[in-house]
């Protein structure tokens, strides 16, 4: 799945007043890289806190056009995180408060907007699938994910998901078979920025999210890793399916979501250097899932804002494939949920 597939025949090329404005990001990554980013297209789905930060990254770094989709109006909540908010936008579009604020960051960028969820239904789906170069969702459902990440696999599409529940956060990406510049370990220091070209075959998040076991991990390394957030935010999904809600005060079911965390820990066969999920960490998350924290949408899409630039410009590796981030602590991990 390469992230350099345009969605236009004819690449459109730097210009010298462009190459002035990234002067600084092509010393670093290369004029080829920045060209890749100039001409892709990024769609990113629903404008919340993470979503915001995300926009933030990538558009100042130079991508060719972002297409934001949302049909929510702006709530007194979205205030909170979402900088591209005011007072005075409550009760507006989302989209359409906030278009103004994402072009004034780069005027090199088209900024498009949706206004409308209908483009995600199953007979529009491929169409807007295949509209861009690489689709970001934020905030939503595992079913959703699952079923919009198969849409991007039908048409080598890569595909990121993030987001926020209170203070716990993730990332989780799809790039299928991606490759990239890495830098050569084994040549002198003093022989150059020399690179060599590898390759990584991702897994789309229905077989991430298979049976998994983590008992090859040894007790430092199941420390490190910190799998307990990672459950937790599994079986908060579960719920969200169990109940056919898209995120509910679920302040009175933090026996049930426990429950679910700590059946899906007992089956992945961790090291008993963990003893299973805290309590206090799922009846935290009860309480706090659905409001938004700008300190951890803040982390959660400054990071995703940043993969995302780092799998168009193919010059470092990518997050493979699952990232997940605990406020309460200030630690984060990466998973390789099924890769093979």
């Amino acid at each position: 799945m390469s992230a350099s597939t345009g969605t236009s025949s004819a690449p459109l090329q730097i210009t010298e007043d462009e190459a002035a404005v990234y002067d600084r990001q092509i010393r670093l990554w290369g004029l080829e890289a920045q060209q890749r980013m100039r001409n892709a297209t990024i769609m990113v789905v629903r404008l919340k806190g993470v979503a915001t930060e995300t926009i933030k990254n990538i558009v100042l770094a130079g991508i060719g056009k972002l297409v934001i989709v949302d049909d929510d109006d702006v709530a007194p909540e979205d205030l909170g995180a979402g900088f591209f908010f005011r007072d005075e936008d409550v009760g507006k579009k989302r989209v359409d408060a906030a278009k103004a604020r994402v072009e004034s960051l780069n005027p090199l960028v088209i900024v498009e907007t949706v206004p409308t969820l209908a483009v995600l239904e199953p007979a529009r789906l491929d169409a807007t699938v295949q509209s861009a170069d690489l689709l970001c969702m934020t905030d939503w459902d595992r079913e959703t994910l699952i079923r919009v990440n198969d849409a991007c696999r039908r048409f080598n599409k890569p595909f990121y998901a993030g987001g926020s529940y209170g203070l716990l956060g993730y990332i989780f990406c799809d790039l299928g078979q991606h490759e990239y510049l890495a830098p050569e370990r084994t040549v002198p220091k003093d022989s150059g920025n020399k690179r060599t070209k590898l390759t990584v075959n991702y897994c789309p998040l229905r077989t991430a999210l298979q049976p998994y076991k983590w008992s090859g991990l040894n007790r430092m390394q199941t420390k490190n890793l910190n799998p307990v957030v990672h459950f937790t935010i599994q079986a908060l999904w579960e719920y969200q399916f169990r109940h056919r809600s898209a995120l509910p005060d679920i302040t009175d079911h933090a026996t049930e979501l426990d429950s679910i965390a700590n059946s899906l820990f007992t089956q992945a066969d961790i090291n008993k250097v963990i003893k299973g999920i805290p309590k206090d960490l799922t009846e935290s998350l009860a309480t706090t899932a659905t409001h938004e924290f700008a300190p951890v949408c803040a982390v959660i899409g400054g990071i995703l804002g940043q993969d995302l630039l780092k799998a168009l410009a193919a010059r470092e590796p990518p997050i493979a494939n699952f990232f997940s981030f605990d406020g309460n602590s200030g630690h984060g991990s990466v998973c390789r949920m099924n890769m093979k």
